[in-house]
């Protein structure tokens, strides 16, 4: 072995060792859940499995999508290794309640930020703005949201069932006629079969919909009723919300939006535009 190879052994070595010695101080020094991940050496993440692009499982049966995506950038913020990651599949009603009860560290499920929510846990910096919006079928009689409103009533558009489902499409087409379907496959194939002209659903959903489907669908350009995305930890450890705020900020402006961006192009197929450099806002 030659003195090249003998010193870069050396240095990597160094390196790997000052690594070790670095997470080893961290772990010690660190109170709270801060502390207690890191001792773990793993993360504990509550989230689902059944709602694309957040949270489902792929054809081979791995756990994929955003939430999952984040719950990985916030475990590479621990350990510099996105796989040091438990996932505790949860409903949405079991959101809070395992947070309170300490069964995870944090709780990635596409959750709406309410002040009756922050009551009991607290909420992240947000990572995603979700909103209605409207899918279209390329081809079909409307192609932007002003000419379904130019329609009036002649715009048939298609929505999940809800109590409240008229009157979030009539928030942006006032004179439209709802047609409301009991599953979500439904509002879509509404479309397909032309029953109706559009399907009001998640900005999220019609993203990922023209993403897997760029030429069946398209987006009508107009979205509303937004609704801000966060994790949410424990009440009361400043520093473990201090922490994860850090490592989202970071993902999302700073020096890991390349993977923040990489996996928003993925399953909203949009491409984030880089963040300026200056003032950092």
């Amino acid at each position: 072995m030659n003195k090249r190879h003998i010193l870069g052994s050396v240095i990597a070595a160094s390196a790997l060792i000052a690594s070790s010695l670095v997470s080893a101080s961290s772990a010690t020094a660190a109170t709270g859940k801060l502390g207690d991940v890191l001792k773990r050496g793993k993360l504990i993440v509550g989230t689902g499995t059944g709602n694309a692009p957040w949270h489902f499982k792929d054809a081979s049966g791995a756990l994929v999508g955003f939430d999952i995506d984040i719950a990985k950038m916030l475990a590479k913020g621990l350990f510099e290794d996105e796989t040091k990651v438990e996932f505790v599949t949860q409903t949405s009603d079991s959101r809070i309640p395992n947070i309170v009860a300490d069964k995870v560290d944090i709780t990635c499920q596409f959750m709406t930020v309410t002040p009756l929510r922050a009551q009991s846990v607290a909420f992240t910096s947000p990572y995603y703005r979700e909103g209605v919006g409207l899918l279209l079928a390329k081809g079909g009689k409307y192609k932007t949201f002003a000419e379904l409103l130019k329609a009036g009533s002649k715009a048939k558009i298609s929505v999940l069932q809800n109590v409240n489902a008229a009157d979030m499409v009539h928030a942006a087409l006032p004179k439209a006629t709802v047609q409301q379907y009991a599953d979500v496959p439904l509002i879509y194939s509404a479309i397909d079969s032309k029953r109706a002209d559009a399907a009001a659903t998640d900005q999220s959903s019609v993203s990922w919909y023209i993403a897997q489907n760029p030429t069946k669908y398209m987006d009508s350009g107009y979205g509303w009723w937004p609704q801000t995305y966060s994790c949410a930890v424990q009440q009361g450890d400043q520093v473990w919300l201090n922490f994860v705020n850090q490592v989202l900020n970071e993902a999302m402006s700073g020096v890991e939006f390349a993977t923040y961006q990489k996996s928003f192009k993925k399953w909203f197929g949009v491409k984030l535009p880089e963040p300026k450099i200056g003032y950092p806002r």
